[in-house]
């Protein structure tokens, strides 16, 4: 059976440098048990010997297809319905204080993942807005993630943080070929739109926002990189607008125009 090698330290810094050129993630030393997992499979594919060649590969590579799976490999996807309540109660206060101050309101769901936050947002809207409108934006650099975000379908054991009464308003239960997984009902994904974006550019193209969500993603980069992707984040706030991290997740602040007004949770400051 043909079986690749563990990745050797050469091949690993091409790897490290790679992804941190593309997305601007760090992979310590301590990865490379997981580059090697990750990646033996397209070594397997295209039946190389080592993971040297395999890169060669990916740089060769016109149509930057594989560049992308390897980027899709390499990037960390953990997220959960829910995550950190105080949250979403934040949301929910600045939603009803405001809701005659806004046409509609906005909010952003950076480094998206599978999904699962996007649509906690949403659920959370749909049940407080009124006849206001709004909407969700959720994106990843991962093409993988975006596709499975946009189908709304997950395994009924990662579903514990979703509301009861979420669940019973918002969610379908599998039959048949799909018992044991839930669907996003067809309202809730109709609010809520993927894209594709990398956190290391602008995003212009995605437009501005009442709230951004930016949680446990700082935590993968240096400071260098923090500054510049926590920049973009608050130039696509609108005024008074809010930025919410992780509680891991910790930037230097000089020359960024926001104002801490909770833990993990800043606002616009012009």
């Amino acid at each position: 059976m043909f079986q690749p090698n563990v990745v050797t330290d050469d091949e690993f810094h091409l790897f490290q440098k790679f992804i941190y050129d593309a997305v601007g993630i760090n992979l310590s030393s301590q990865k490379k048990p997981l580059v090697t997992a990750r990646l033996c499979k397209r070594l397997r594919h295209y039946r190389l010997p080592n993971f040297r060649d395999y890169f060669s590969l990916v740089e060769k590579d016109i149509t930057n297809n594989e560049r992308q799976i390897l980027i899709d490999l390499l990037t960390t996807n953990e997220t959960f319905f829910f995550r950190e309540k105080k949250h979403f109660d934040f949301l929910e206060s600045v939603v009803n204080s405001g809701k005659g101050q806004w046409d509609e309101f906005s909010i952003w769901s950076a480094a998206a993942s599978s999904g699962e936050e996007a649509y906690s947002l949403a659920m959370t809207m749909a049940s407080i807005a009124g006849n206001k409108a709004w909407k969700v934006v959720g994106s990843d650099v991962s093409t993988r993630m975006i596709d499975k975000a946009s189908r709304g379908q997950y395994l009924m054991e990662r579903i514990e943080g979703i509301p009861d009464k979420f669940l019973c308003k918002y969610c379908l239960k599998g039959t048949g070929k799909h018992q044991g997984t839930l669907l996003v009902d067809d309202f809730i994904r109709s609010r809520v739109t993927f894209v594709f974006h990398n956190l290391l550019h602008t995003a212009t193209n995605i437009g501005k926002f009442n709230m951004i969500f930016l949680r446990n993603v700082l935590i993968y980069f240096d400071e260098k990189t923090k500054k510049k992707v926590v920049s973009h984040m608050t130039k696509q706030l609108l005024p008074k607008g809010y930025l919410i991290v992780g509680h891991a997740d910790k930037f230097d602040m000089e020359g960024i125009k926001l104002e801490q007004v909770k833990p993990s949770i800043y606002q616009r400051a012009d």
